[in-house]
């Protein structure tokens, strides 16, 4: 009997969210992993980088991207993940979407990398290259899924989506409630630490246990890539928030802490604040608001968000915290797949968290 679940294929290689991505779908009611894409291990089991995901790899392989979109033609309509670096996501975008639109089929396609989220000229001023198919910028949209609802998601039709980078996930579901009801000035102080999955498999100065374990220290501050992100993600009828961004590397692995500091326009009290919070998200499974400052273990290894709130006067600080492979990639790209193809937004994604780890 045939597989009723609709395909998805995997770009990624033996990355961490493409590891993320494939040990969710795994398991996915609705959408089945039908290929796994990389250019450099073609033939090797995927459970050799992943072998925590033994069991849900059943003996699968990689295979390159012409075996994968060949495996897929006869399907009607289709899912692509890309958890491909910035500049190459975008090339093999163009040659799939290519080949898949030149067949008839529908194609949904969530890019994980930066190539699609930003405008030509902001693309190239922060990546120093030109995007590699400005041509299909047009194509995608970059929102976040629990704010569909909003103007934020743009008019149009969801056709491909370019998913937000992890620290800009974070920051955007803290400060959109305050930002929209026009509670504070936008403008936004923002420190937040990351955990070292969030630089990738390969080891890096920065990612080195030695030099990660038992430190903490900022990075690129007031030069971060997704600040410019969060900029546009919270512009809010035109008008563009200032965001002053630091971020941290932490000693731990999964997880992003962000701390933001708000002027509010008006006193409010503190149950305002978390009525804010909670009526923005009322239709989101994932996003609520914590009586207690939220730690990371209450969402390593979900795609939940919690956001706590401290006021004094006028000063509001928001506290936010994902899990970076998560919410910040992989649980957000399955939630929004589960939107696009008309699935509980839930779907695959209703798991508790890990608490120990």
């Amino acid at each position: 009997m045939a597989d009723p679940r609709t395909p998805v294929v995997l770009y990624g290689g033996s990355g961490y969210v493409a590891g993320e991505l494939f040990r969710l779908l795994a398991a996915h009611p609705g959408f089945r992993v039908a290929a796994f894409v990389s250019h450099s291990q073609v033939g090797q089991f995927v459970s050799d980088p992943f072998p925590h995901l033994h069991g849900a790899a059943r003996g699968a392989r990689f295979v390159g991207a012409e075996e994968a979109l060949a495996s897929v033609a006869d399907c009607p309509a289709i899912a692509a993940c890309f958890a491909t670096p910035h500049g190459e996501t975008a090339r093999q975008v163009c040659a799939a979407l290519d080949l898949i639109e030149g067949r008839g089929q529908q194609v949904r396609i969530i890019d994980l990398s930066a190539d699609f989220r930003l405008p030509a000229e902001t693309f190239a001023r922060l990546y120093g290259t030109e995007p590699a198919a400005a041509q299909r910028l047009e194509q995608f949209t970059c929102a976040l899924p629990d704010l569909a609802h909003t103007a934020l998601a743009g008019t149009g039709t969801l056709q491909h989506i370019a998913h937000p980078g992890c620290f800009t996930t974070a920051v955007t579901l803290a400060a959109y409630p305050f930002l929209v009801r026009g509670w504070v000035e936008p403008d936004l102080f923002v420190s937040a630490v990351t955990g070292s999955s969030g630089s990738g498999r390969m080891p890096t100065g920065g990612t080195h246990h030695p030099d990660r374990a038992h430190n903490l220290y900022a990075y690129a501050p007031l030069a971060h890539r997704h600040e410019a992100e969060m900029r546009r993600l919270l512009t809010i009828d035109g008008r563009e928030p200032e965001v002053e961004f630091v971020p941290h590397s932490g000693p731990f692995v999964r997880g992003i802490h962000a701390t933001l500091r708000f002027r509010l326009r008006g006193e409010r009290t503190l149950d305002e604040l978390r009525g804010a919070i909670d009526a923005t998200y009322a239709g989101s499974a994932f996003v609520a608001s914590t009586a207690i400052p939220p730690q990371l273990r209450m969402v390593v290894g979900t795609n939940h968000a919690r956001i706590g709130l401290a006021v004094r006067g006028r000063t509001l600080v928001v506290t936010s915290v994902i899990d970076n492979l998560v919410k910040g990639a992989a649980g957000g790209a399955v939630q929004w797949m589960n939107r696009l193809f008309g699935l509980a937004p839930e779907s695959g994604l209703s798991h508790d968290g890990l608490g120990w780890y």
